[in-house]
């Protein structure tokens, strides 16, 4: 048996006690990018882009181990909107990334390769911790957040995101979770929720932690009960815990969707106040006439809805990360005094909006991305106490994560699309089955949908 299937092993037959002294072997199986495909899409629309094409399963070298840092077997990980724009080289390639980061120290070099292991979710156990690491040893069940940071400078310590090194793992830096065997900061380490798999367990890290600073921390938009809030995406990977917290924090969500399927999602959730954007319903907003101008008319149509769902109200905070296609709706439609808190552009970076209706209103936009380890921490604590659930629809092999990628952005999934690592299938590592079973709705509301 391989150094990787002993370690493997030792796990599925729950013998974390052994992992500390199995070997760590030299290579492992990561989903990579190369670099000398970089521009293998020039000249391709991003919605020709085919993720299948540019994501790679390669056997590549165990990183060295530095201070402060830890190797984990993966059991499992996830798809985010980051491992989609690396593997389609959108807005630029992240081997830029990588070679910025390889300037900083000798140790940061280790990233600059001509490949780049991607992924920003684990689930797994410890293998190895570095020298100054005090928290964490071999055998421990983990999960990871995605936000590296370095640390030296002031601008971090009062709230990490700031740090002037800051990067989000497994996207600006290498050896990411995609993967069987990842490198990751021991401060980026945090408990297995014990009553989920492994899957389970993987999905809701970056996508979770980026939910509840964006609408929950006073770094966001310190949301309190009775705040309406308009949630664009609202069964995806990134607003299906934006409805949750909503619910959970004694607000309103208002979820807007784009079909009666994830209309129905947002409904066993349990929120109340849906717009489904499909034109099945007539309700079909096009906020753009074309490629250059937008259409207030349609923002006014949309705003009209909304109050005919709250009653009159506009919302008191508009949840963004579409971007582009609805930047100028979202403006218009929170309410005077409202803050637009923005975490993303997937529709596109350059946003239009008008003007008027932000200073005159008073209206405020925050910017907001991923989250500081405390964040991460209390966003991870909410999942293991069960008050908040993952999303998880659906989970592939390692070998088929360019299908998993291009489900995301094609936006054919609901939730979180989930990738088995060395878990060898579906539905381990549950260690808390009483909890489980109290919450196995809320578990299983994005599956078979």
């Amino acid at each position: 048996m391989s150094q990787l299937g002993e370690i493997q092993q030792a796990i599925l037959n729950d013998d974390l006690g052994a992992v500390a002294s199995l070997d760590v072997p030299e290579t492992y199986r990561g989903v990579t990018v190369h670099k000398d495909e970089a521009d293998m899409f020039e000249g391709l629309e991003s919605r020709d882009k085919d993720p299948r094409k540019s994501l790679h399963v390669d056997e590549v070298p165990v990183p060295e181990l530095g201070p402060g840092e830890a190797l984990v077997a993966v059991m499992a990980s996830a798809i985010n909107y980051n491992t989609v724009w690396t593997s389609i080289f959108e807005p630029v390639s992240t081997f830029k990334f990588l070679e910025r980061y390889g300037r900083l120290s000798p140790l940061s070099k280790r990233h600059d390769l001509p490949y780049h292991v991607v992924g920003s979710d684990l689930s797994g156990v410890v293998l190895r911790t570095g020298p100054g690491v005090h928290n964490w040893k071999p055998g421990d069940e983990v999960v990871a957040h995605c936000l590296n940071v370095e640390l030296e400078g002031p601008d971090g310590h009062n709230d990490t995101m700031l740090d002037s090194e800051q990067r989000i793992w497994g996207f600006e830096t290498n050896f990411g979770g995609l993967a069987e065997i990842a490198l990751v900061k021991s401060n980026q380490l945090m408990p297995k929720p014990d009553h989920l798999t492994w899957e389970e367990a993987a999905s809701p890290g970056l996508v979770n932690s980026t939910a509840y600073r964006q609408l929950v921390s006073r770094n966001g938009a310190d949301m309190k009960q009775g705040d309406i809030v308009l949630i664009w995406g609202a069964s995806g990977g990134l607003g299906s815990y934006a409805t949750q917290y909503a619910l959970n924090g004694g607000a309103i969500p208002v979820c807007v969707v784009s079909s009666p399927e994830k209309a129905e999602i947002c409904r066993k959730l349990g929120a109340e106040l849906i717009i489904d954007r499909s034109s099945a319903t007539g309700e079909g907003y096009k906020f753009w006439k074309d490629e250059h101008n937008q259409d207030p008319k349609e923002w006014q149509r949309f705003g009209k809805k909304i109050r005919e769902l709250t009653g009159g109200e506009d919302p008191d905070i508009v949840f963004e990360h579409p971007g582009r296609e609805t930047f100028g709706a979202s403006v218009y439609a929170a309410r005077k005094g409202g803050t637009i808190v923005t975490c993303a552009s997937t529709s596109g970076y350059m946003h239009q909006y008008d003007n008027r209706y932000l200073w005159m209103n008073l209206k405020r936009i925050i910017g907001s991305h991923f989250a500081n380890y405390r964040e991460s921490w209390e966003a991870n604590r909410l999942i293991a106490k069960g008050l908040i659930h993952p999303t998880l629809s659906k989970t592939y092999a390692l070998e088929d994560t360019g299908q998993a990628a291009l489900d995301v952005h094609r936006n054919a999934h609901q939730g979180k699309v989930g990738v088995l690592a060395l878990a060898p299938e579906e539905g381990l590592g549950v260690r808390n089955h009483e909890l489980r079973e109290k919450h196995i709705d809320g578990i299983n509301a994005f599956r078979n949908v």
